[in-house]
């Protein structure tokens, strides 16, 4: 999957668990995108089958795009994590670098910095 979906699946994600319901509105004004360019993205992952548009409106992950969004936002966290915690990088900045790399970091790679931060704790 492109990065791009990965971000909004992350997204998604993020926004369930601050406010119970996710809308494209809040996608929008998230990650400060065009309207019609949240309504084309999200009519991809609709057909992809990641999720699901409710009548009323609402965005849910199918069991495919939540199992696909925690692994990115595992990724997130827990790179973000390595950057703060052994390298010393303020929390923004580390989590800046940590949405970049978390879509091209290697999976070998990044199972070594999760046991890494695992073994540092």
């Amino acid at each position: 999957m492109q990065e791009s979906g990965e971000n909004y699946l992350e997204t998604i994600l993020i926004l369930r668990e601050r406010n119970g319901t996710v809308r494209s509105i809040d996608i929008a004004n998230e990650l400060g995108y065009a309207k019609p360019s949240v309504s084309r993205a999200v009519k991809l992952l609709v057909k992809k089958d990641l999720i699901v548009m409710e009548h009323s409106g609402e965005l849910v992950l199918t069991e495919k795009g939540l199992e696909m969004a925690n692994a990115i936002y595992e990724r997130h966290k827990i790179i973000s994590k390595f950057f703060v915690d052994i390298l010393g990088v303020d929390k923004e900045t580390a989590d800046t670098d940590a949405c970049r790399i978390e879509h091209v970091i290697s999976e070998a790679t990044f199972e070594k910095i999760k046991e890494y931060i695992g073994s540092s704790d």
